[in-house]
């Protein structure tokens, strides 16, 4: 089991790291929901770069955009989908192929696998 201590002062909380802390308050840092959104989009980014590697095609990740919707109609406002890019500079020999692992990525990330399975991930890749 990993542990993790949140540090809470005043109305933020923070996680220690070795250089500083994250602040988990969108005024003074990034939101707990834009962290969750970002934790999926960064952990698919590890699993596409994995299933590229393991399907020995040669790749370099240059960046990940993530966007999200939260469900306005529920009273805490839930993430309701969220969408993220991968940009990727492949060969176009390995197009085709690379199109194919996209798909492996959900049902091989733990952070959304971990997630409420009402929320819609959609996952693709830009070549570059």
């Amino acid at each position: 089991m990993e542990k993790l201590t949140i540090n809470v002062k005043d109305t933020s909380h923070t996680l220690p790291i070795e250089n500083g802390s994250w602040v988990l308050k969108r005024e003074q840092g990034y939101s707990p929901v834009q962290m969750l959104v970002s934790a999926v989009a960064s952990c698919g980014g590890y699993v596409y770069a994995s299933v590229l590697n393991n399907s020995k095609i040669p790749h370099e990740i240059e960046k990940i955009e993530v966007s999200y919707l939260r469900d306005e109609k529920r009273k805490t406002n839930p993430v309701e989908s969220i969408d993220f890019v991968i940009h990727a500079k492949i060969a176009e020999e390995f197009h085709e192929k690379a199109e194919r692992c996209v798909k492996l990525i959900s049902p091989n990330c733990p952070v959304i696998q971990s997630i409420d399975p009402a929320i819609v991930v959609t996952e693709a890749v830009k070549f570059i």
